[in-house]
């Protein structure tokens, strides 16, 4: 594989595709005659994947910088590896954080320019992610950030550009795509934890112990389910069909519940990502079918 789409993390990218899709389709049925402006969805979704992408090179710079990933059971990252120089691997970062500030700018010229204060702080978490003096993802902040930017903001935030207001299925759906989202990053930390005790990076994987993540990554699965259910009830009954999502993630929950470890969690990352496309898009599309 290309060492720069191994550097993007693919398998984290369904954590960007999942909300916009949910905001999306949040936004169907609620628009006035004239319709949603759809072409801004399109929009959305550059920035959200531009973000991610980021983030990624972001984190793969950061940690190369610092000697964390030098010992890693994972996949290779681009410093740290020796497959991209360090300065061409910053460079990435603010290329695609540039795509993201640069699409998103077009969608506040359109809306309303406080968009433009709620993407600066999405790119400066995404950089002191693990940037920065005191790196907060090193402090087991970690999930919080995702849970924010990758669940509501970017769902609500799709909702918003296409609607200009928000609606209560598109905070539910922000929380459910927090979860997921977090699930992917809970698992690829649980893996990390022998090593990322090592060169003292707390993770919450690391603060919480090897039992408890386990519990907390079924937790994630279940309240992004359980959210499912909520948005169909409460307004969207079609949306029940994301919970498709649970057989998807039966492979995933056992390896976690029966203690795998190493390398066998890498497997069960690309898992989590399946779940996250299954769950998230298959309720995006009961809840528009519903709209």
């Amino acid at each position: 594989m290309n060492p720069w789409i191994l550097g993007a993390r693919p398998r984290t990218l369904p954590a960007a595709v999942v909300p916009v899709a949910l905001g999306a389709a949040a936004a169907v049925g609620e628009a006035g005659p004239g319709g949603a402006p759809w072409w801004r969805a399109g929009l959305a979704l550059v920035v959200s994947l531009a973000l991610q992408v980021g983030v990624n090179y972001a984190n793969d710079y950061s940690d190369g910088v610092r000697g964390t990933d030098e010992v890693r059971v994972g996949p290779a990252r681009l410093v740290a590896g020796g497959l991209a120089s360090a300065a061409a691997v910053k460079r990435a970062a603010f290329v695609a954080f540039g795509v993201a500030a640069v699409c998103g700018l077009v969608l506040a010229l359109a809306t309303t320019l406080w968009l433009v204060a709620v993407g600066a702080l999405a790119i400066l978490a995404g950089w002191f992610y693990t940037g920065g003096p005191r790196p907060y993802g090193y402090l087991g902040l970690g999930e919080v950030f995702v849970f924010v930017f990758f669940g509501l903001v970017a769902t609500a935030g799709t909702t918003f550009v296409l609607l200009e207001t928000i609606t209560p299925t598109a905070w539910w759906a922000g929380c459910a795509a927090g979860s997921l989202a977090c699930a992917l990053l809970v698992v690829n930390n649980l893996r990390d934890i022998p090593t990322d005790s090592v060169v003292g990076k707390r993770t919450l994987a690391v603060r919480l112990g090897d039992a408890r993540t386990r519990h907390f990554y079924v937790l994630l699965l279940v309240a992004a389910w359980l959210l499912v259910v909520v948005i169909a009830v409460s307004d969207r009954p079609a949306a029940a069909i994301g919970l498709v999502g649970v057989v998807a993630a039966a492979p995933a929950v056992r390896a976690v519940r029966s203690g795998a470890v190493g390398r066998d969690l890498i497997a069960v990352l690309g898992v989590t990502g399946r779940v996250q496309l299954v769950t998230g898009l298959l309720t995006a599309l009961g809840i528009a079918v519903a709209g």
